[in-house]
């Protein structure tokens, strides 16, 4: 999988540059507020796996008015760090790393 460079935010995290993307629109169950706000993030060069991070609000284009937060640059870096020490390994080509910041802990595939 690859990001979009329109739209997607430059960042680096442990040495190397990352980019990251939050969707713009809602998915369905994102603006029913059933699925939580979510942002991408892959390395800014080259394939391989992404991380897919669930954050513990809804997304701001939810249908509701359901309490959001913006996703900032720290938030970003922070999961970054947090998901290489889980393991992550951004350079190799493979499933998503899923990883949420609410309940549970990172895993991947």
């Amino acid at each position: 999988m690859t990001l979009a460079s329109k739209g997607s935010r430059r960042i680096v995290g442990d040495g190397v540059a990352f980019r990251w993307l939050v969707r713009r629109k809602p998915t369905y169950c994102q603006a029913n507020g059933w699925a939580p706000l979510t942002f991408v993030v892959e390395r800014a060069e080259g394939r391989g796996a992404v991380l897919a991070v669930s954050l513990p609000s809804a997304h701001p284009g939810n249908w509701f008015g359901l309490p959001s937060q913006p996703v900032l640059p720290g938030t970003v870096a922070a999961c970054v760090s947090r998901a290489l020490a889980a393991g992550w390994r951004p350079s190799r080509p493979g499933p998503a790393f899923f990883m949420s910041l609410g309940n549970s802990a990172p895993h991947g595939g």
